[in-house]
């Protein structure tokens, strides 16, 4: 066993209720492990209710999908991703003066190679303000990884965490105004400070043990979760919401450019209103 390595079990269980019968919804799980070099998944399935057939992709980004399509009349739909996964503490860091330089990231094969990666999305996209903050703290950098870990500090110390003052559809300039927002909101707005100063940048989506010393066979509370990765000849993973490197509590689900690439289940349906949709994750550390 690597020395820093966790094994957590991971319980997440989402759905839809609705106002009435639903003839039938077709629907995609974005809510299963990837196995990288930092984690290892050693169980993953998804049940769902009422019961469909389902079968599973890799979609552009490579995040694992389950797809179904339940076609008999329900009022309830029920999602629930079971896992056990093993991961790995944060490993070699880069030191704020590692990385490529400014100029390796203006040269083309750069641009081409994070095209994707370089431009703005709704969730992301700056006002006036942000993008002269980025240049800012660009201008004072003598390396993009020392800016980005710039940025990450300050969007930690100007954005206070806050659970339920936003929602998946809030922007990177609203939740900048209001100095509040969930870890998607911080994520979001470090993707696009970092993309605004040429540096490839992506959100992440997986899950966090919220406690650094868990108890081996505690289940607790946990939570999907959001954080970044940019590019600066490799790929860098951070977690600005915490201001930590991502580590032994962290484990991937999906990569995009933003949430709307990697949202645990969306669908379409024909039937009456949806009424609400419930979250529970559970996480215990097995070892």
């Amino acid at each position: 066993m690597t020395v820093g390595s966790w094994r957590l079990k991971i319980r997440h269980q989402t759905g839809f209720s609705y106002a009435g019968a639903v003839a039938s919804s077709y629907n995609e799980a974005r809510m299963s492990p990837r196995n990288e070099a930092r984690q290892a998944v050693l169980e993953a399935r998804v049940e769902v209710w009422p019961s469909a057939r389902t079968y599973r992709y890799e979609d552009y980004w490579g995040t694992v999908v389950t797809a179904f399509d339940v076609h008999s009349a329900h009022d309830t739909l029920r999602v629930t991703a079971i896992s056990t996964v093993e991961t790995l503490g944060p490993g070699d860091q880069l030191t704020a003066t590692d990385g490529v330089g400014w100029a390796d990231l203006r040269g083309p094969e750069c641009a081409d190679r994070w095209y994707e990666l370089l431009l703005p999305t709704p969730r992301t996209a700056l006002d006036e303000e942000l993008t002269g903050l980025a240049e800012s703290v660009r201008a004072a950098r003598p390396t993009p990884h020392a800016a980005a870990l710039a940025l990450c500090e300050q969007v930690r110390d100007e954005v206070a965490y806050a659970s339920g003052t936003t929602g998946v559809q809030t922007d990177a300039v609203h939740a900048w105004r209001q100095r509040k927002g969930v870890c998607q909101d911080i994520s979001h707005l470090v993707v696009g400070l970092l993309r605004t100063i040429g540096i490839p940048a992506r959100y992440v989506s997986g899950y966090l043990h919220p406690a650094p010393d868990a108890t081996i066979g505690d289940s607790v509370v946990g939570q999907s979760h959001a954080w970044v990765e940019w590019w600066v000849g490799r790929w860098t993973a951070f977690d600005p919401t915490n201001g930590i490197p991502v580590g032994e509590r962290h484990v991937v689900v999906g990569r995009g450019r933003e949430y709307g690439d990697v949202p645990p289940l969306k669908g379409v349906y024909a039937g009456p209103a949806n009424t609400g949709q419930g979250v529970e994750v559970t996480i215990t550390r097995l070892r």
